[in-house]
């Protein structure tokens, strides 16, 4: 990404994270699929999990956030020694990290599964579940670093590929384990988590082994992974606020859900679908911010400040006009958008609402996630996780209520207010809106340029000068 056409290159970086974005959203689905054939408490459990999941995947990515923008900076400015140590120091720390949380979870499963609902029988399959995948965390961990440090290489390609064969695996071993067929027996809910374990330990044997060897951009070195205090600090300091970020997505999700069921099951079902159909936009956009990260981290790492920003102003143009397109299409058809998934009238007709809204601001939702990966590849995560909380937690869910709701009193304060009451397109509008506004200021914040340093500077302990006169086959 640091020389020839930035149109391509991107194309290049993007279309594998597109792809492996999407199989992961498979991976997901077959074990939902396969234990919709047990029981319904079966469904309720899995489903039960996804809070809990999005809040492990989260702190997954902000553990290896900064190695992808720290890896492509010191590879655009031909450190690779340096980019191997910060690798190894990820591999480490995402262990650790894993490792810390998977206890924690066991011990506290019982807690975590009565706190966010689960009663009866589905606490009873919520555990058999939750068991298993909190024992995979560090093999899901280990694949987030292994993906991390090949993307700040440039590699989408290997982390992709990768990604499918699991997903494959998964979907072969599901039913197996689920309900009993061939020589193993049914074990339900956790046999789908078993399917998940095994899937992803050979997600993470073959990642580490790519690492390894070395042949794909940087090399996991085993002498590397005694602890290196600065490059800890870096990797915590930079990757905390992605964390960070994560959860006020998740938290934020669950608030505008509780504003919605207000409004009663039809406007829930209405915005279930909805959000589906908007998570295509968000796989493609997510990926091309990814892509981002890379081009910027790479060309601020060269001393090519300004290709970095030529790369994000093509990307988000880009991204921005295929979504105004896939936006106008979902604005002139909403009724068979919402149609393909729920025949009920009533559904539908609120789902047409909700979408000819929304549409109308799709480009700006995956405007605003470009520049947010633009942000991350130079490694100025906090401003990724600002834009973040101003675009949900500041604009969207207070706007969405004014609009929405009459007189409203919050309970902790006593403070009393009186909204527009416009209903639940109220809501529709203040996401729409919300994105829009978010988008115009995280535009401005990119424009001023703050970034344009990145995160190598004042590198100590194993620093980058040192990096250029130690072998890279020194072990």
């Amino acid at each position: 990404m640091t020389a020839g056409p930035i149109a391509p290159g991107l194309f290049t970086l993007a279309w594998p994270l597109v792809l492996g974005n999407l199989l992961q959203t498979l991976y997901n689905l077959a074990d939902m699929f396969w234990v919709g054939r047990v029981s319904p408490e079966a469904v309720a459990a899995v489903s039960l999990m996804f809070p809990l999941s999005w809040m492990f995947v989260s702190t997954a990515m902000g553990v290896t956030a900064a190695t992808i923008a720290l890896v492509s900076q010191h590879v655009g400015a031909g450190n690779d020694r340096q980019a191997d140590r910060i690798v190894a120091q990820t591999c480490l720390l995402a262990t650790v990290v894993s490792v810390v949380l998977a206890v924690t979870g066991f011990l506290g499963r019982h807690w975590l599964l009565y706190w966010i609902g689960a009663r009866g029988q589905v606490l009873v399959e919520s555990l058999a579940y939750i068991e298993v995948i909190l024992a995979a965390l560090p093999l899901t961990f280990l694949f987030f670093a292994f993906r991390a440090s090949l993307q700040g290489a440039g590699d989408t390609k290997t982390a992709m590929w990768l990604v499918a064969a699991s997903a494959g695996l998964n979907i072969v071993i599901d039913p197996f384990l689920v309900l009993g067929w061939g020589p193993a027996p049914a074990m339900g809910t956790r046999g789908a988590a078993v399917a998940t374990f095994i899937s992803r330990l050979f997600a993470a044997a073959i990642g580490i082994y790519v690492l390894v060897r070395g042949d794909w951009g940087v090399q996991l070195h085993p002498r590397d992974l005694r602890p290196d205090p600065a490059i800890l600090r870096r990797l915590v300091d930079v990757g905390y606020p992605a964390t960070l970020d994560g959860w006020a997505r998740s938290f934020a999700a669950v608030a505008m859900a509780a504003l919605v069921a207000r409004f009663g099951p039809v406007a829930t079902a209405a915005y279930g679908i909805g959000v589906r159909l908007m998570s295509v936009s968000w796989t493609v956009s997510g990926a091309v911010g990814q892509a981002t990260a890379t081009g910027v981290g790479q060309n601020l790492g060269a001393g090519t400040p300004d290709r970095a920003h030529r790369v994000t102003i093509v990307a988000t143009a880009a991204t921005m006009a295929l979504l105004a397109v896939a936006g106008g299409v979902v604005w002139l058809l909403p009724g068979a958008a919402v149609g393909a998934f729920i025949d009920d009238p009533a559904v539908i007709a609120e789902g047409v609402v909700f979408l000819r809204v929304i549409a109308l601001s799709w480009a700006f939702f995956g405007g605003l996630m470009v520049l947010q990966g633009a942000f991350r590849g130079a490694g100025d995560t906090r401003i990724a996780m600002v834009l973040s909380l101003l675009s949900r937690w500041i604009f969207r869910i207070p706007l969405a209520a004014v609009l929405a709701f009459g007189t409203v009193t919050i309970p902790v304060i006593g403070l009393t207010y009186t909204g527009l009451n416009w209903g639940v397109v109220g809501l529709w509008w203040g996401y729409a809106a919300a994105a829009v506004v978010s988008f115009g200021i995280g535009l401005a914040w990119f424009l001023r340029g703050t970034w344009r340093e990145g995160v190598l500077e004042g590198e100590n302990g194993s620093d980058a000068a040192e990096a250029d006169v130690v072998p890279i086959d020194d072990d």
